[in-house]
This record gives structure tokens, sequence and C-alpha cells, in this order.
């Protein structure tokens, strides 16, 4: 029987701009020829192949790389909300003590500057409450 499945791994990804930053950063293997200082167009991540400008470097919680075509990587990913401080530290604890319907139910009856966030920003919060989040001024 077939079963339908849903990605649940958060994974770090940078899309691919061919600089040489990126190749050296990455120690992609060039597999054309270095003209000067700039490494070739055709260049490659190990166990994952050829690296197009546009195509995404993923790495998992364990380091490992891979990449991920642009139009594959935008049908399968996105972004995790980002969220104030305040609202991240409110958010660890009551997840620990209270169901999200309860902290939503709250949240449109109250009238503080969190209350009003979590209002305003519903489905932000509701994703971070299940996939995790980014606190404002922490990402890159």
């Amino acid at each position: 029987m077939i079963k339908v499945y849903r990605k649940t791994a958060t994974i770090k990804a940078e899309q691919f701009d061919g600089s040489d930053e990126m190749v050296d950063k990455y120690e992609l293997i060039d597999a054309g020829t270095m003209l000067g200082t700039h490494h070739s167009p055709e260049v490659y991540l190990t166990g994952s192949g050829k690296l197009c400008v546009g195509d995404w470097i993923a790495t998992d919680i364990d380091g490992e790389r891979w990449l991920i075509a642009d139009a594959i990587f935008k049908q399968t990913y996105a972004e995790l909300p980002v969220i104030p401080k305040e609202v991240a530290g409110y958010l660890e604890i009551v997840r620990q003590e209270e169901t999200l319907f309860g902290v939503l139910d709250e949240a449109l009856a109250g009238v503080s500057d969190l209350s009003l966030w979590i209002a305003e920003n519903q489905d932000d919060f509701a994703r971070a409450w299940l996939d995790g989040y980014v606190v404002e001024g922490k990402h890159d």
C-alpha cells in the first residue's frame, strides 16, 4: 500500500553563485582549468555531481552536504519563520505546558504587545511551534 510522506528534517542551504569564495568555502572540485586565481565554471561537490550556478548546497545537522537543483529546492523547502526574541522565549515556556490552540486562543483575547504579535502572525507562530524558527537578528 502506498503511503504519503512529508520531509521533517531541518537543513541549512546556500544558493551557489559561482564565486571563487563559495568554491573555496565548500571545497568544491575544479574539474576544468584554473584560470590564474579564478576557478573554472566546471566545479563538483564531492559525492553529488556537477554544481551549476543557482543550485543549492544543503547541509544537514551532521554536516553532510549535497546539491539540490533550484526548481526542486523551491518546491521542497521553505525558510523557517523569523520571530522576535520575546516571542521565542514565550514559545519555549508555553510549549511545555500548553496546547497550540490554547496559546492562540489566549493571544487573540490578550492586549499585550506579545499577544498582538501572535494574533497578527498566527501562521508564523504555528509554523514556529511545529517546525522550529530563527530568532530575529540571529540569522544569516
